[in-house]
This record gives structure tokens, sequence and C-alpha cells, in this order.
């Protein structure tokens, strides 16, 4: 297969510059340097690309995903403290000797939460330091951004925290997969729950952050609720730079909703909950109801971050680090006995996509990234945490169960903010992969790049 656009356009810039220059080009940017795909790994080491927000408003779970990757690379190489979920992986390809006997390092990159500067970092860390995979993210914006400059220079995305329905709908590519759940599962986890604590005559204000998240989010959660009788009476967009949500809270009150749906996330969802709370709303009656906020995607960061104003707020979560399966319980005594507290949901994920890739690639023998597709497609594994799992082959998206938390009513520290109200069954969760929410979406082949 001819080199890739991306390739292409990276070596012949990158060669025009040597040439210039008099200096020789390193050997994973040079022609003869490939055997059949982009920065096929060449002594005894092989570079993963950690691209996280480690700026803007997602920083928080950026950081914690990093520390999520840097334990499992210590994992993947054998040098941790213990070998996490190593130890309760159904699959026991990887036994702490790297990967293919190749010792793992990385190189990372700030995604300022921006997808410009996500793809310059993830161009980057392939061009210049022969990344071999790409994971990471906390917006799916950036997912979208950098799953489609991974597909074009041949290279395996890992997703990380990416929530949207269109990372695996109408974006969806062969390279990139997706551990973390969307917006259609919390909304079809969300809804019963609503309906059995709420009541089915409930009128509904979304208040969305004006990315591809936000609107995939307010549209599943809309779809679950009116389905089960409730009434969407106005949806507002805000950026996803605002901090400052009071201009925005106030027309609710002369909405008539009884329930704010917060389509927010990270910082945002600090912010505008914060200011929810500040205008009275959680203490209204309003059409003779009780006046309610919903958080349809939830994290223990942002709990920590709205402190208890959480309180009693249902939403939806991909993991949690009170779960008591071996494989969660591995994991939390690992990162607790590195960083000293528990992971978030963000580095969660981020941690078993690193070592799926990693196992991927044992399974398959190779790093070439059409055999590591073929090793992930239709995958099934267990012991990370989330009961039995697929990696469906027909998106790249992984389906398992789903948990639906509220904030505590009475934490007792502040690493215990949520509760788990209900594990969602994967089946209650589960669409055709031509699902309206999901339409569109042509995923192509496998490049390998070179």
């Amino acid at each position: 297969m001819s080199k890739s656009n991306f390739t292409r356009r990276g070596l012949l810039k990158t060669s025009a510059v040597a040439g210039a220059a008099g200096l020789t080009l390193p050997t994973y940017l040079r022609a003869d340097g490939h055997t059949g795909f982009t920065n096929a790994p060449e002594g005894d080491t092989v570079t993963l690309g950690f691209n996280v927000p480690q700026s803007g408003p997602y920083a928080d779970e950026g950081a914690d995903e990093l520390r999520a990757y840097e334990l499992a690379v210590e994992h993947l190489n054998g040098t941790g403290a213990d070998n996490g979920m190593l130890e309760t992986f159904s699959s026991k390809a990887l036994t702490g000797n790297g990967i293919l006997g190749k010792k793992v390092v990385y190189v990372t990159g700030d995604t300022q939460t921006k997808s410009d500067a996500a793809r310059a970092s993830a161009r980057s860390m392939i061009e210049k330091d022969g990344a071999v995979m790409i994971t990471g993210g906390s917006s799916s914006g950036v997912a979208v951004a950098v799953q489609a400059l991974c597909q074009e220079a041949g290279i395996i995305f890992m997703a990380g925290l990416t929530h949207s329905n269109d990372t695996t709908g109408k974006d969806r590519k062969a390279n990139g997969f997706r551990h973390f759940f969307n917006s259609y599962m919390s909304g079809a986890a969300l809804a019963p729950v609503l309906a059995a604590n709420y009541g089915t005559d409930r009128k509904a204000y979304h208040l969305t952050a004006d990315y591809n998240w936000g609107y995939t989010t307010e549209e599943a959660v809309k779809s679950s609720t009116e389905a089960m009788g409730w009434e969407t009476v106005n949806t507002v967009l805000t950026p996803l730079t605002q901090t400052d949500f009071s201009s925005y809270i106030a027309p609710v009150l002369q909405s008539g909703a009884d329930v704010l749906v917060l389509n927010h996330y990270g910082g945002n969802m600090v912010n505008s909950l914060t200011n929810a709370v500040q205008f009275g709303l959680r203490d209204k009656m309003v059409n003779g109801k009780q006046f309610e906020i919903v958080v349809p995607l939830y994290s223990r960061l942002m709990a920590k971050g709205a402190g208890a104003n959480v309180k009693g707020i249902f939403g939806s979560t991909n993991w949690h680090w009170s779960l008591t399966d071996e494989g969660s319980k591995a994991f939390v005594k690992s990162f607790g006995t590195k960083y000293g507290f528990p992971p978030s949901q963000a580095a969660h994920t981020c941690y078993v996509q690193t070592l799926l890739y990693a196992d991927a690639v044992e399974r398959a023998g190779s790093f070439n990234p059409c055999a590591v597709v073929e090793s992930l497609r239709d995958f099934q594994f267990d012991g990370m945490g989330n009961g039995p799992t697929l990696y469906r082959g027909e998106d790249h998206q992984c389906f398992k169960d789903v948990l639906v938390v509220k904030g505590k009513e009475n934490p007792s520290s502040e690493f215990d903010l949520l509760e788990i109200v209900e594990v969602t069954p994967v089946e209650q969760v589960t669409y055709a992969p031509d699902h309206p929410q999901f339409a569109g979406g042509n995923m192509g082949t496998c490049n390998p790049g070179a």
C-alpha cells in the first residue's frame, strides 16, 4: 500500500528541512525504515503517544488519565509495585515483559481541550517521536479530530474519555476504538431511574455544551425521557469556554420547567450546577413538584469540584472506584498505592485501553495496525472492571453494563461522593449499528499507512 497523504506530507516536509540542514532523518521517518506500516518499532522499545488535556476545562480529567497511562506502562513493563489488571484480565497474553518483548516508552501531548491543538500534538508524536499508537483525550471533539488524523496516518487510536455518539457513529474509523460508553447508553440507563424517582409527567429544560458531545447527549436524553412521557420545554447551547452560567440559569425560572438537564462535563458542569444551586432551583416547587437537576454524565472529579451541590442528583458513569469485582479492586489498589487516592473513570478507561491495545498486539503477534484491528474486532473479555465486555466489530464500540449513580447524601470522605443506584445490564443499552442516533458513519477499511 502506498504511503498515506498524511505520512507523505510529513515526510516531505521533514526531508526538506533535513536536506537543508544536512541532517539524517530518524529511522522511523525514512521510507526504507518501514516494514509495511507506519512507525514499525525498531530496536528494543516501542513508543506510545498519550495525548491528554493538560490545560483547559477538562484538565483535571487529563491529569488523572496521565497517571493511569504511567501506571499501565509500569504494569506492561513489569516495573510496578504489582501487576494491576494483568492479574484479572481474562486474556493472559500480557506477561509484564513489554509488548512483544519490547520495552514500552511514551511521549505526551497537551490537547488543551481543543481539536486543532490535539491534532497538532498527535501529529508531532507520530511524525517526530515515532508513536505507533495514540490514545487519550477528554473531549469528543478532540477524539473525533484525532481519530480521523490517526486513520489517515495509519496509526491505531485508542480513544480515551469520549462520550459522544459520533465517535463510534457518524465519525467512526477503522483504526479507532472506544472503550468508554456513549450518550445513547446514558439515556437508556437513566430514563427508567428518572421515571421511578421523578414520575413520567415532567417538563425538562436542557443546557448543552456547544459541541458534538453536547448535541448527542441532549438528543439521547431527550429521546429517552420523551419516550417515557416527559416534555422538553427548551434546549439552549452554551460555549465550552463559559465559566459563569448565571445568565443561562435565570431563564429556566420563567420557562415552566421542573427539571434542568445539564449536558455539561468537567469544569463546565461544576460551574453550571453551582450557579443553579445559587439561584435556588433545588429549593423551588414548580408545577406542584420539587424542582430537580440531572447530570447525564458524571465523574468523581466533577462531584468533588461541585461538593455538596451534587447530593441526590442522578447521572450515569462508565465505572466507579467502589465496584467490588476483582478487576476494579486490583486497579484501585494499584492506583491508590502509587498516587494516594482512588482513580476516576477517566483514569480507568485510559488504563484499560492501553492494556487492550498491548494485548491485541500480543495476540496478533504484530504491531501492524491492520493486525491489531482484526485482533480487537469482536473481542470479548472480562476482568477489567465492567463485567463481560464486547468490542463490537461493526463500530469498534465496547458494550458492557452501565452505572447509574447519584450524589451521596452523607459522604464518608472527599472521594466517597457518588453511590451506585443501578447497574444497568448491557442488554438494556445495546443498539443496532444502524440506529438513527449513529447513522451516516462510514468506518472504511484499516489503514496501515506506509
